[in-house]
């Protein structure tokens, strides 16, 4: 298996007036090309640091971070927003749609950033939202939309510029349990066509979902 990502001795600190407070102390973690991983933790954990460090929201205070041969530990924000783009697909638990673009538009808005021309950005977003079983839905806002629903549009938007890295932040957060079966059965598929997925959760049962489960307590892997 080919390493997608390789974290070498990563620390994060916050100084928050006269205290230093360490939200990561030293983690090294090989991530694999199709690995289904969550990850785990009490809240102050570091679980939510490693996230936004591993989807280059942040960057460390010492160590390296290595996506796909790249040393990104030490770029710039637009490197980063570039990479980011590129390389990664979001799914929060908020959803974090914008309310005034429909489920089409939304879904192709990381197109718009990478350049690609409209005609092939409606295409491929079509594409990518009947995948997620909302070809009937893409003219629809997200307040016309289920919870459910919303959170399969924020997929596609994630799937859409084909990222090396899916990192779900605590997706099933906002829904019920019916629905977040759903979300979960296609993010198991997603894995099984060969993506790579990274989970944040606080709930056992969802972890079970992902293939390894790697828990953080204190700023450090258990």
């Amino acid at each position: 298996m080919s390493t997608l990502i390789s974290l070498k001795n990563i620390q994060k600190k916050y100084i928050l007036g006269e205290q230093v407070v360490f939200a990561l102390k030293d983690i090294s973690l090989e991530i694999y090309k199709g690995d289904y991983i969550a990850l785990m933790g009490p809240s102050g954990s570091g679980k939510s640091t490693l996230m936004n460090v591993l989807g280059c929201l942040d960057t460390p205070t010492k160590g390296t971070y290595q996506l796909r041969d790249e040393e990104v530990s030490r770029l710039s924000d637009d490197e980063l927003s570039e990479i980011r783009n590129r390389e990664i697909g979001f799914v929060f638990q908020t959803f974090n749609l914008l309310p005034r673009l429909n489920s089409l538009d939304n879904v192709a808005l990381p197109l718009v950033y990478s350049g690609v021309a409209r005609e092939q950005r409606i295409a491929k977003a079509s594409e990518v939202l009947e995948s997620v079983g909302l070809g009937d839905r893409m003219d629809h806002k997200p307040n016309e939309l289920s919870g459910g629903q919303r959170q399969r549009v924020a997929v596609a938007r994630a799937l859409v510029n084909t990222p090396s890295l899916i990192l779900a932040d605590e997706p099933t957060g906002n829904l019920d349990s019916k629905t977040s079966i759903e979300i979960m059965t296609l993010l198991d598929n997603l894995h099984e066509e060969g993506n790579t997925i990274i989970l944040v959760t606080h709930e056992e049962e969802i972890a079970q979902h992902a293939k390894k489960i790697i828990r953080l307590r204190d700023g450090l892997i258990e």
